[in-house]
């Protein structure tokens, strides 16, 4: 069913954000790490009384050293 198809991404950001995590590191670039979602997740968050969470990729948090 295509309901619960995305419940465990959606439990993920949930759980991330009732726990008080700053930020989500993910490859999920369908469902979690996809610039409009963040920003629906950014605004339930908002509205339910919750802080806002940062979401970003590995690539985006990652520093070599040269």
């Amino acid at each position: 069913m295509i309901l619960f198809a995305f419940s465990d991404d959606a439990l993920h950001v949930a759980i991330a954000t009732v726990s008080s995590c700053s930020l989500i590191v993910s490859w999920n670039f369908k469902h979690i790490v996809h610039f409009d979602k963040i920003k629906l997740y950014n605004a339930v968050n908002i509205l339910k009384g919750f802080s806002e969470i940062a979401i970003f990729s590995p690539l985006e948090v990652i520093s070599y050293e040269k």
